[in-house]
Protein backbone atom coordinates (compact mmCIF):
# COMPACT_ATOMS: atom_id res chain seq x y z
CA UNK A 1 0.00 0.00 0.00
CA UNK A 2 1.10 3.46 -0.94
CA UNK A 3 2.11 5.96 1.83
CA UNK A 4 0.11 9.09 2.04
CA UNK A 5 2.19 12.15 0.57
CA UNK A 6 2.42 15.95 1.51
CA UNK A 7 -0.08 16.96 3.97
CA UNK A 8 1.02 20.32 3.89
CA UNK A 9 -3.04 21.25 2.55
CA UNK A 10 -4.55 19.76 5.25
CA UNK A 11 -2.51 21.04 8.03
CA UNK A 12 -3.10 24.25 6.20
CA UNK A 13 -6.94 23.83 6.67
CA UNK A 14 -6.75 23.98 10.38
CA UNK A 15 -3.74 26.05 11.72
CA UNK A 16 -2.68 25.54 15.14
CA UNK A 17 -3.98 28.35 17.39
CA UNK A 18 -3.95 27.72 21.27
CA UNK A 19 -7.52 28.47 21.73
CA UNK A 20 -8.53 25.52 19.14
CA UNK A 21 -6.69 22.82 19.52
CA UNK A 22 -9.21 19.60 19.86
CA UNK A 23 -12.51 18.81 17.82
CA UNK A 24 -14.49 15.71 17.62
CA UNK A 25 -15.47 15.39 13.98
CA UNK A 26 -17.17 12.44 11.58
CA UNK A 27 -15.22 10.20 9.79
CA UNK A 28 -15.96 9.19 6.43
CA UNK A 29 -17.39 6.22 7.11
CA UNK A 30 -19.64 7.74 9.50
CA UNK A 31 -17.45 6.77 13.01
CA UNK A 32 -16.44 10.13 15.04
CA UNK A 33 -13.43 10.53 16.19
CA UNK A 34 -11.28 12.84 18.31
CA UNK A 35 -8.61 15.28 16.73
CA UNK A 36 -5.78 17.50 18.30
CA UNK A 37 -3.57 19.72 16.77
CA UNK A 38 -0.27 20.13 17.66
CA UNK A 39 2.01 22.63 16.26
CA UNK A 40 3.62 20.60 13.98
CA UNK A 41 0.75 17.94 13.17
CA UNK A 42 -1.96 16.30 14.17
CA UNK A 43 -3.28 13.36 16.34
CA UNK A 44 -6.44 11.65 16.02
CA UNK A 45 -7.78 9.17 18.31
CA UNK A 46 -10.92 6.60 18.31
CA UNK A 47 -13.73 7.76 20.99
CA UNK A 48 -14.53 4.29 21.95
CA UNK A 49 -12.33 1.12 22.22
CA UNK A 50 -8.49 1.69 22.06
CA UNK A 51 -7.42 4.61 20.98
CA UNK A 52 -5.15 3.62 18.42
CA UNK A 53 -8.36 1.56 16.65
CA UNK A 54 -5.94 -1.56 16.56
CA UNK A 55 -7.25 -5.19 17.23
CA UNK A 56 -5.47 -7.30 19.84
CA UNK A 57 -6.38 -11.08 18.18
CA UNK A 58 -9.46 -10.13 17.43
CA UNK A 59 -10.23 -8.52 21.22
CA UNK A 60 -11.39 -4.58 21.80
CA UNK A 61 -8.27 -4.52 23.74
CA UNK A 62 -5.22 -6.15 25.41
CA UNK A 63 -7.12 -5.64 28.99
CA UNK A 64 -10.29 -7.87 27.40
CA UNK A 65 -7.86 -10.34 26.09
CA UNK A 66 -5.83 -11.31 29.62
CA UNK A 67 -9.15 -10.97 31.27
CA UNK A 68 -10.69 -13.80 29.15
CA UNK A 69 -7.41 -15.30 29.58
CA UNK A 70 -7.84 -15.20 33.24
CA UNK A 71 -11.51 -16.36 33.36
CA UNK A 72 -9.97 -19.38 31.44
CA UNK A 73 -7.94 -20.29 33.37
CA UNK A 74 -9.82 -20.44 36.75
CA UNK A 75 -12.24 -22.17 34.89
CA UNK A 76 -9.52 -24.91 34.58
CA UNK A 77 -7.45 -24.77 37.64
CA UNK A 78 -10.73 -23.76 39.47
CA UNK A 79 -8.63 -20.85 41.50
CA UNK A 80 -6.24 -17.76 39.80
CA UNK A 81 -3.23 -19.25 41.47
CA UNK A 82 -0.27 -19.89 39.05
CA UNK A 83 -1.59 -17.38 36.33
CA UNK A 84 1.33 -15.17 35.43
CA UNK A 85 1.47 -12.13 33.26
CA UNK A 86 5.07 -12.29 31.90
CA UNK A 87 6.94 -9.41 30.81
CA UNK A 88 5.86 -9.10 27.60
CA UNK A 89 2.16 -9.47 27.95
CA UNK A 90 3.25 -6.46 30.82
CA UNK A 91 4.28 -4.61 27.96
CA UNK A 92 1.24 -5.44 25.91
CA UNK A 93 -0.55 -3.79 28.81
CA UNK A 94 1.25 -0.98 29.64
CA UNK A 95 1.35 0.53 26.05
CA UNK A 96 -2.16 -0.03 25.74
CA UNK A 97 -2.49 2.20 29.30
CA UNK A 98 -0.42 4.71 27.85
CA UNK A 99 -1.90 5.56 24.89
CA UNK A 100 -5.90 5.19 26.93
CA UNK A 101 -3.78 7.76 29.01
CA UNK A 102 -3.32 10.56 25.80
CA UNK A 103 -6.80 10.19 25.03
CA UNK A 104 -8.19 10.48 28.48
CA UNK A 105 -6.08 13.83 29.49
CA UNK A 106 -7.64 14.93 26.27
CA UNK A 107 -11.10 14.25 27.09
CA UNK A 108 -10.65 15.76 30.94
CA UNK A 109 -9.67 18.76 29.40
CA UNK A 110 -12.73 19.70 27.08
CA UNK A 111 -15.25 17.86 29.60
CA UNK A 112 -15.83 14.39 28.48
CA UNK A 113 -16.13 13.08 31.57
CA UNK A 114 -18.09 10.19 30.77
CA UNK A 115 -15.90 9.18 28.74
CA UNK A 116 -12.40 10.02 31.11
CA UNK A 117 -14.40 7.68 33.83
CA UNK A 118 -14.14 4.76 31.32
CA UNK A 119 -10.42 5.30 30.30
CA UNK A 120 -9.12 5.91 33.46
CA UNK A 121 -11.28 3.04 34.81
CA UNK A 122 -9.76 0.75 31.85
CA UNK A 123 -6.44 1.50 33.26
CA UNK A 124 -7.14 1.03 36.16
CA UNK A 125 -8.22 -2.45 35.92
CA UNK A 126 -4.66 -2.53 33.93
CA UNK A 127 -3.40 -2.13 37.49
CA UNK A 128 -5.11 -4.23 39.39
CA UNK A 129 -4.15 -7.09 36.61
CA UNK A 130 0.02 -6.23 36.87
CA UNK A 131 -0.19 -5.88 40.88
CA UNK A 132 -2.25 -9.57 41.32
CA UNK A 133 -0.18 -11.63 38.07
CA UNK A 134 2.71 -9.37 37.12
CA UNK A 135 5.76 -12.15 36.95
CA UNK A 136 8.32 -9.14 37.80
CA UNK A 137 8.21 -6.85 40.51
CA UNK A 138 10.13 -4.17 38.73
CA UNK A 139 7.03 -4.23 36.18
CA UNK A 140 4.88 -3.84 38.95
CA UNK A 141 6.84 -0.88 40.10
CA UNK A 142 6.89 0.45 36.90
CA UNK A 143 3.18 0.26 36.69
CA UNK A 144 1.58 1.26 40.26
CA UNK A 145 3.24 4.14 40.92
CA UNK A 146 1.05 6.24 39.05
CA UNK A 147 -2.10 4.44 40.10
CA UNK A 148 -2.58 7.60 42.56
CA UNK A 149 -2.87 10.02 39.64
CA UNK A 150 -5.33 7.45 37.40
CA UNK A 151 -7.28 7.30 40.38
CA UNK A 152 -7.19 10.93 40.92
CA UNK A 153 -8.35 11.57 37.45
CA UNK A 154 -11.12 8.80 37.37
CA UNK A 155 -12.86 9.99 40.75
CA UNK A 156 -12.64 13.73 39.76
CA UNK A 157 -14.42 12.56 36.25
CA UNK A 158 -16.87 10.87 38.32
CA UNK A 159 -17.55 13.42 40.69
CA UNK A 160 -18.01 15.86 37.86
CA UNK A 161 -20.75 13.82 36.07
CA UNK A 162 -22.35 13.64 39.44
CA UNK A 163 -22.06 17.40 39.90
CA UNK A 164 -23.66 17.51 36.33
CA UNK A 165 -26.76 15.41 37.23
CA UNK A 166 -26.96 18.02 40.07
CA UNK A 167 -25.85 15.04 43.13
CA UNK A 168 -23.33 16.99 45.32
CA UNK A 169 -23.23 14.46 48.19
CA UNK A 170 -22.58 11.39 45.65
CA UNK A 171 -19.61 13.61 44.63
CA UNK A 172 -18.57 14.47 47.76
CA UNK A 173 -18.95 10.09 48.43
CA UNK A 174 -16.70 9.81 45.45
CA UNK A 175 -13.99 11.94 46.16
CA UNK A 176 -14.06 10.69 50.33
CA UNK A 177 -13.32 7.26 48.76
CA UNK A 178 -10.40 7.75 46.53
CA UNK A 179 -9.01 10.00 49.32
CA UNK A 180 -9.31 6.83 51.26
CA UNK A 181 -7.97 4.61 48.89
CA UNK A 182 -5.08 6.64 48.25
CA UNK A 183 -3.79 6.90 51.81
CA UNK A 184 -4.04 2.75 52.55
CA UNK A 185 -2.13 2.29 49.33
CA UNK A 186 1.12 0.10 49.55
CA UNK A 187 4.06 2.29 50.04
CA UNK A 188 5.83 2.43 46.63
CA UNK A 189 9.60 3.43 47.07
CA UNK A 190 10.08 5.57 43.71
CA UNK A 191 10.09 9.56 43.11
CA UNK A 192 6.55 9.07 40.82
CA UNK A 193 4.82 7.47 43.36
CA UNK A 194 5.70 9.70 46.51
CA UNK A 195 4.99 13.13 44.08
CA UNK A 196 1.64 11.40 42.39
CA UNK A 197 0.26 10.23 46.09
CA UNK A 198 0.86 13.93 47.97
CA UNK A 199 -0.34 15.59 44.74
CA UNK A 200 -3.45 13.69 44.24
CA UNK A 201 -4.52 13.62 48.15
CA UNK A 202 -4.07 17.23 48.11
CA UNK A 203 -5.82 18.28 44.87
CA UNK A 204 -8.69 15.64 45.76
CA UNK A 205 -9.27 17.31 49.42
CA UNK A 206 -8.89 20.74 47.96
CA UNK A 207 -12.05 20.05 45.40
CA UNK A 208 -13.57 17.97 48.47
CA UNK A 209 -13.68 21.40 50.44
CA UNK A 210 -14.59 23.30 47.25
CA UNK A 211 -17.66 20.98 47.02
CA UNK A 212 -18.91 21.22 50.03
CA UNK A 213 -18.48 24.41 51.25
CA UNK A 214 -19.92 26.31 48.22
CA UNK A 215 -22.91 26.21 45.55
CA UNK A 216 -21.69 24.60 42.21
CA UNK A 217 -22.35 26.76 39.75
CA UNK A 218 -20.99 27.03 36.34
CA UNK A 219 -18.16 29.49 37.45
CA UNK A 220 -17.57 26.84 40.18
CA UNK A 221 -17.00 23.73 37.32
CA UNK A 222 -14.59 26.19 35.51
CA UNK A 223 -12.45 27.10 38.68
CA UNK A 224 -11.93 23.19 39.38
CA UNK A 225 -11.40 22.80 35.41
CA UNK A 226 -8.58 25.76 36.06
CA UNK A 227 -7.23 23.71 38.72
CA UNK A 228 -7.10 20.45 37.00
CA UNK A 229 -5.27 22.60 34.02
CA UNK A 230 -2.17 23.67 36.17
CA UNK A 231 -2.10 20.50 37.44
CA UNK A 232 -1.49 18.82 34.29
CA UNK A 233 0.40 21.59 33.29
CA UNK A 234 -1.67 22.87 30.75
CA UNK A 235 -0.55 26.48 31.17
CA UNK A 236 -2.17 27.12 27.40
CA UNK A 237 -6.04 25.99 28.51
CA UNK A 238 -5.48 27.11 32.57
CA UNK A 239 -4.98 30.73 30.78
CA UNK A 240 -8.13 30.24 28.50
CA UNK A 241 -9.84 29.38 32.14
CA UNK A 242 -8.82 31.95 33.54
CA UNK A 243 -10.13 34.86 30.68
CA UNK A 244 -13.33 32.93 30.94
CA UNK A 245 -13.56 33.31 34.80
CA UNK A 246 -12.29 36.24 34.50
CA UNK A 247 -15.05 37.41 32.28
CA UNK A 248 -18.01 35.58 33.95
CA UNK A 249 -16.97 37.60 37.19
CA UNK A 250 -16.66 40.96 35.60
CA UNK A 251 -20.32 40.03 34.30
CA UNK A 252 -21.51 39.19 37.91
CA UNK A 253 -20.34 42.45 38.92
CA UNK A 254 -22.52 44.64 36.82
Amino acid sequence: MDLPGDITDILRSWEFETENQVRIIKALDGRRVLQVRQPLGIEQYELDGRPDGKKILNRETALQLFQEKLEHYITTHAKDEGFVINHEDFLLLQNEGIIFYYRYLVLFQIGEFERTVRDTQHNLQICDLVEKFAESEEDKKELLQYRPYILRMFAVSKAMVSLHKKLKEVAGEILESAIDEIENMPNIDTPAFQFERIRSLNYLKSTLKHIIQQKVSPLDHLKMELDAAVEEEDYEKAAELRDRIKNISKEHEV
